[in-house]
């Protein structure tokens, strides 16, 4: 139990740590990749609400993670996406003074890198692509940050088209280091035994509850 609520911590820490590193990408009009990327790009194109759409697209990705990843993953992976929702919704109460573009390239790459790093390295994810790299990592050795940077760098080209390439070139750069960062410091957030225990030990606590 005490492992779990470690995890956990540090999931939740990469998620504030990913959340502020998104929210200088968005102060400095910077796109970004992955499925709320996608989500940006189709409500330039639709009247459709960004919550719906980034909700639908990751849609298929956790039918992926329910089949071969596992339900224990693919709920915390729903759990972790929720709460950086709100945690980027809450973010926006605050006001930041906008830095030099290239310093806010650097920051918010280290900071989005390291933050996504603790979230896949305790069994998480955040949806999407994330759900993708971390399969064909699995199944193909394919390391995940290369993954995550073409996939990213195709949404950031789309995204270019659309709104300009100045933003979307530095984007780009945030991103590379962002990957390089998650594609560094992996390690395999499926481990057979740590689930058996943690299963075990949730067994435990609801027979304890029943009596």
């Amino acid at each position: 139990m005490n492992h779990l609520i470690t995890r956990w911590l540090f999931i939740i820490v990469g998620l504030l740590i990913t959340s502020l590193g998104l929210r200088i990408l968005a102060i400095h009009h910077f796109t970004f990749g992955g499925t709320a990327g996608v989500a940006t790009i189709l409500d330039f194109l639709t009247n459709w609400s960004w919550g719906i759409l980034f909700f639908l697209v990751n849609l298929p990705f956790f039918i992926i993670s329910i089949q071969k990843l596992g339900m224990r993953f693919t709920i915390s992976s729903l759990v972790s996406i929720t709460a950086i929702s709100f945690i980027s919704e809450w973010f926006q109460v605050f006001q930041v003074t906008p830095f030099p573009d290239w310093l806010a390239t650097i920051v918010a790459g280290l900071f989005i890198g390291i933050g996504v790093t603790l979230v896949l390295n305790n069994g998480s994810s955040l949806g999407g692509i994330h759900i993708l790299a971390l399969y064909l990592d699995q199944k193909f050795k394919i390391n995940r940050g290369i993954t995550i940077f073409a996939s990213d760098f195709l949404i950031i080209f789309l995204a270019g088209v659309l709104v300009g390439w100045s933003n979307a070139l530095l984007s780009v750069a945030a991103i590379f280091i962002a990957s390089s960062i998650i594609g560094r410091y992996k390690k395999s957030p499926i481990n057979e035994k740590q689930v058996q225990e943690e299963e075990a030990q949730f067994q435990a606590v609801s027979t304890q509850v029943q009596k």
